[in-house]
């Protein structure tokens, strides 16, 4: 027996000490191991519902994009006109003194709690907000032909006017949108279900608004098309049409029975007057164009974090309008629910606040000149700059452009070369936020501006 043991301990002590790798045998760290390991995880059973055939890679938010690189770089001159939000002369966004008394009034009301708001919003805010874009003594109003409905923004406001038209408009319509636009306009739309199409807008050549190639595409548009206008301040280009222009497109619009949808995002900011940046609106109102209107007041009130905005649908005087009404209600109501249930309080009941007290609007008219204000000097010295310098070109669409931005007419090989070699930041097409300059910063913009110009007019 003791011999069994023996030979048995000689066996386990045999087994267990690890072989000499062969010729044949590779190692853990052979290049021939390591393919093996490839090709035994490339030949697993595919463990997701969504690869890359169904759900390819999406290009990243071309603006938001911007926004990184701008922060990455170290560059301590680099300057930032991408973003559409408000700089103060020391580059730092601007909390209105409005919106911060506001504020306190609230966080000092004992009453305040965080319950759910109805599905529609918070009705002073709503009825305070349409009033502002139709006017305190709009008919439409006064005739319970508007419904309204807050929105997470303008952005939420464009997508549930989407979604009810891409439901309820008999045949499902086409939408045509400015080129060029607002980039998010394009995907908001789609995804609610509706056909792109665009009509020209800006003249590369003037620098202002293609007033006859807009007209030519309305007019051969069909009858009941979509067409989706900037209310004022158009983004990106800064050019507005005039209000005899608005006059002849509403003429166009009215012979094709076509549908109006109003984007609002900046009233009070082009001219700072809130009543002349919703002529349009209230022109088409006055016509009696049944519309539908996407109301922001990220820009104007400075609550670009708050998401606090309004869809309103006006209805055409009839005698059943109150009724029409009801049910566009109705459904706007069940879209709601089923997309977020109920809109966000805090910033509504900011922007209720203000609109709703006659001192407290008084002063925020005032903020929206200091705002407007300040954004037009802008525009009178980066033109002011360029001319000195003699920059190759004509630099009078810059004053002659409303709002935030400017359509500077640079090519996107200037706008990368720009960003590569001065660290000044803007969107491809050109695009430039005025609030993003300063008197600190605005003349190195235009030597900037300058010397890319000059150096690709020799290319």
């Amino acid at each position: 027996m003791a011999g069994k043991h023996k030979a048995a301990a000689a066996f386990l002590a045999n087994t267990s000490k690890p072989s000499k790798p062969t010729s044949t045998t590779p190692t853990s760290s052979s290049p021939q191991a390591r393919l093996q390991k490839i090709a035994a995880h490339m030949s697993q059973p595919q463990t997701t519902n969504f690869p890359q055939d169904a759900v390819p890679q999406a290009p990243e938010d071309p603006l938001f994009g911007l926004m990184a690189a701008y922060r990455a770089d170290t560059f301590d001159k680099k300057v930032d006109l991408g973003i559409g939000a408000y700089r103060d002369d020391n580059a730092k966004p601007w909390v209105l003194p409005v919106v911060k008394k506001a504020d306190e009034i609230l966080r000092n009301d004992p009453a305040l709690n965080h319950e759910y708001l109805p599905i529609a919003g918070l009705p002073d805010f709503t009825s305070a907000a349409a009033k502002v874009m139709l006017g305190a003594d709009s008919p439409a109003i006064k005739e319970k032909r508007v419904t309204s409905v807050q929105t997470i923004s303008g952005t939420g406001a464009c997508h549930l006017g989407g979604m009810f038209l891409s439901r309820f408009y008999k045949p499902k319509p086409t939408i045509y949108l400015s080129n060029p636009t607002w980039a998010n306009h394009n995907q908001i739309f789609t995804n609610a279900g509706l056909s792109i199409a665009q009509y020209p807008y800006f003249s590369a050549s003037t620098k202002g608004l293609d007033f006859d190639g807009m007209k030519k595409t309305l007019q051969e548009a069909p009858d009941h098309a979509v067409i989706l206008l900037h209310a004022c301040a158009h983004n990106p280009t800064g050019v507005d049409p005039t209000q005899e222009q608005w006059k002849e497109i509403a003429s166009i619009m009215r012979a094709k029975k076509q549908f109006p949808f109003f984007d609002s995002a900046y009233q009070g900011f082009a001219s700072g007057d809130l009543a002349k940046d919703a002529w349009a609106v209230r022109y088409f109102v006055e016509q009696g164009f049944e519309m539908c209107l996407a109301q922001s007041f990220a820009k104007n009130l400075g609550l670009y974090g708050e998401r606090a905005g309004c869809f309103h649908f006006i209805t055409s005087p009839a005698a059943d309008a109150t009724e029409t009404i009801s049910r566009i209600a109705s459904q706007l109501a069940i879209l709601q629910r089923s997309e977020i249930s109920n809109p966000p309080a805090y910033g509504a009941r900011i922007a209720s606040t203000i609109l709703n007290d006659a001192g407290l609007f008084s002063q925020w008219e005032e903020d929206l000149r200091t705002m407007s204000g300040r954004i037009e000097e802008m525009r009178k010295a980066l033109r002011g700059k360029l001319e000195e310098l003699e920059t190759p070109g004509t630099w009078s669409h810059i004053t002659e452009q409303i709002g935030m931005f400017s359509f500077t007419g640079l090519t996107e090989a200037q706008v990368l070369k720009i960003r590569k070699d001065a660290h000044v930041y803007m969107t491809k097409n050109g695009r430039i936020s005025m609030a993003g300059l300063n008197t600190g910063n605005v003349e190195y913009v235009a030597r900037a501006v300058d010397k890319v110009v000059r150096e690709t007019a020799k290319l």
